[in-house]
């Protein structure tokens, strides 16, 4: 049975508005149906890993609602990070809990805000990297590109193993031409943030790499079930180095010979922005109009002329859309965005200019 843990942190500011910092996106039903993305993650886990076996991590905020979507799952399991420190301090001290129950745990680490398309495919794939991580290897899941995608990361493959390669280099966001060169060549994959390994193998590295933190996350750990668990957190949290888990332990594990690969190719899609929901929801009409219904009620859209826009009525009021193609429009109750599909990444620097203005109340 994999252990699994899933950090639900982060606003998802390029889904603003409908995404902020106290509703953020993984709590959202953003995958065309009822279910938020937190909740289709751990649907999917389930077949790999029952309740017991799996941990959220998540802030303060956010623990609440992380409760009342997952029902099933143990309060124990719900670790409270007492502020935002990036994946690195969040997966590891999930892995130094679990380390404490279980000290031979295979584990799995999943964001959750990610939308997989064929079930059983994720996870044969995951399977796959259980049995190499059985040696003692970190394992992570790069996705079979599509496409010269240059939003994401790229793992490039190394030797062949009995089961995936070695995995050889990251590499960062490219430009299109690298990105090109990177498809064409068929040795590399896109970084999906997935990753399996042992307990014992995770923390041996993190203590190699990041002494400091693993010396923090097995304290707290050991006192996680005690009644000074506040105290401790209190104290030693805002200590941590606030890292990504690919700069703490994999690039430099990579570096050693101690992460492989295995490919995945199940319809993974990380759900970054409007655009991207767009072409991955089905239309909502014959001329690729995409309605994203959050409000829990039939949306009231009226399109005239207008095709391949995305439109989320989430004020509840209908919105008419007329001789435009291409839009996303997305109308909350106190926030209204009108943007081209084609700009959708840059959702976010509307967030950092409202933060920059005081109107905190609105991210």
């Amino acid at each position: 049975m994999l252990y699994t843990v899933i950090p639900a942190g982060g606003s998802g500011t390029r889904l603003w508005p409908l995404s902020r910092s106290q509703n953020p996106k993984f709590l959202l039903p953003l995958t065309g149906s009822e279910h938020s993305l937190l909740q289709a993650t751990v649907n999917r886990l389930a077949d790999l890993s029952d309740p017991d076996h799996q941990y959220v991590v998540t802030g303060t905020g956010h623990a609440a609602a992380v409760a009342r979507q997952l029902p099933k799952l143990p309060e124990p399991n719900i670790l409270v990070e007492p502020s935002p420190m990036d994946s690195a301090p969040a997966i590891a001290l999930a892995n130094a809990v679990i380390a404490e129950r279980d000290p031979d745990a295979v584990v799995g680490a999943f964001a959750a805000d990610h939308l997989i398309a064929d079930r059983q495919v994720f996870t044969a794939t995951v399977q796959r990297a259980m049995e190499a991580a059985a040696d003692g290897l970190l394992m992570t899941i790069g996705i079979t590109p599509t496409g010269p995608e240059t939003g994401y990361g790229y793992l490039r493959r190394g030797r062949a193993l009995p089961v995936g390669h070695l995995l050889a280099e990251f590499k960062e966001k490219p430009d299109h031409v690298a990105a090109v060169e990177y498809v064409s060549s068929g040795d590399y994959l896109w970084n999906a943030g997935m990753f399996v390994w042992r307990v014992d193998a995770f923390l041996a590295e993190l203590a190699r790499q990041r002494p400091a933190m693993h010396t923090a996350v097995r304290e707290l750990a050991a006192h996680w079930d005690s009644p000074d668990r506040e105290e401790r957190l209190g104290r030693i949290w805002p200590t941590l180095e606030r890292i990504s888990i690919d700069y703490a332990v994999m690039e430099g594990a990579a570096s050693a010979g101690k992460v492989g690969v295995v490919p995945g190719d199940f319809g993974w899609n990380d759900v970054g922005d409007f655009d991207t929901l767009g072409s991955v929801l089905p239309p909502s009409d014959d001329i690729g109009n995409v309605v994203i219904d959050t409000a829990g009620i039939e949306p009231a859209v009226v399109a005239l002329d207008a095709r391949r826009n995305v439109v989320v009525p989430a004020s509840r009021r209908t919105v008419g859309v007329l001789g435009v193609d291409d839009l996303v429009v997305v109308d909350t109750p106190d926030a209204l965005l009108v943007c081209p599909r084609d700009r959708a990444q840059d959702v976010k620097k509307l967030v950092d200019e409202l933060k920059t203005s005081g109107r905190s109340d609105l991210t």
